[in-house]
Order: structure tokens, then C-alpha cells, then sequence
């Protein structure tokens, strides 16, 4: 990751599948490819399914971890993609 990436947030904590994955996705469809998004969410299937929302729209996930209660999902926007929303 460049350190001149520009770093967004997203506070998908207190939400339930799939709504984490969906703002997300809106989010993304905002952020110009580079941006480094990190997702803080308490549902425990972010981490599975925002890196695999991420493979399928073609954006990579940097770090995938629980921190305390909190699931954070780091990932890289790539690419023109309309966030898949």
C-alpha cells in the first residue's frame, strides 16, 4: 500500500447481513480506485464475505481481523466498478 493512499472509513458496526457488504459496496461506488477503505462492522460474517464481495468486484483486501468485539476489513479499491451494490 502506497503511503500516500487516501484512507476512508466505514462504521458498519451494529448492522446484520447482508447490510455490511451492501454499504460496502455504496461506499466503494464513491471512493476513486486506490483509496484504501477500512470497514469496522460487529457482524462476524464480514469477514468472510467483504473479501469475497472484494474478489468478485476485483478490489483487494489488505487485512482481515478482529479487534476486541469489533471485525475490521481493510481493503484497496480498484478499478472503475460500480460497487456492485
Amino acid at each position: 500500500m502506497s503511503e500516500e493512499a487516501q484512507r476512508e472509513f466505514l462504521d458498519a458496526r451494529s448492522m446484520l447481513c447482508p447490510m455490511p457488504v451492501i454499504r460496502t459496496g455504496e461506499r466503494v461506488a464513491e471512493l476513486a480506485p486506490g483509496t484504501v477503505l477500512e470497514v469496522r462492522a460487529s457482524d462476524p460474517g464480514v469477514l468472510h464475505d467483504i473479501p469475497a464481495w472484494s474478489r468478485v468486484h476485483g478490489h483487494t483486501v489488505l487485512e482481515a481481523r478482529e479487534e476486541g468485539e469489533e471485525l475490521v476489513v481493510v481493503l484497496q479499491v480498484h478499478g472503475d466498478d460500480d460497487g456492485g451494490a
